[in-house]
């Protein structure tokens, strides 16, 4: 599956139950475009394993999902202060440094659609 807005590959994960409200449209899955870093619905099965998009940055399963999450959350921080702080607890609790996998993000993404290391910084300063 490409993201509908760069034609990036899309790395997907099933939304974990606790996170289901942060989740576009409701979405049960998510995918997260290698190259922009925007977050999408998405109706594709999870991808998993060393082919994934983002393998070498975002860790699998329920952690990955969180995280992907908090990343498409990123571009509007006030608005999305809560969600952010779930996602990033469940990452945590999950046992993902999200402060690790954000710079590894920011390493390959080839275009993200926000300033990932100035909203890291933004970030450790509301968490």
């Amino acid at each position: 599956m490409s993201c509908p807005d760069c034609d990036g590959d899309l790395a997907v994960f099933a939304v974990p139950e606790p996170l289901e409200s942060h989740a576009p449209e409701a979405a049960l899955t998510v995918g997260l475009c290698a190259d922009c870093l925007r977050l999408h619905s998405t109706e594709a099965p999870p991808s998993d394993g060393a082919s994934r998009p983002l393998a070498g940055a975002l860790p699998d399963g329920d952690a990955g999902a969180a995280v992907a999450l908090l990343v498409g959350m990123l571009d509007s921080l006030a608005l999305n202060r809560a969600g952010i702080v779930d996602c990033v607890e469940f990452a945590e609790r999950s046992g993902t440094d999200v402060h690790l996998t954000l710079d590894r993000l920011q390493q390959a993404a080839t275009a993200p659609h926000f300033d990932v290391a100035r909203r890291q910084r933004q970030l450790d300063a509301f968490l």
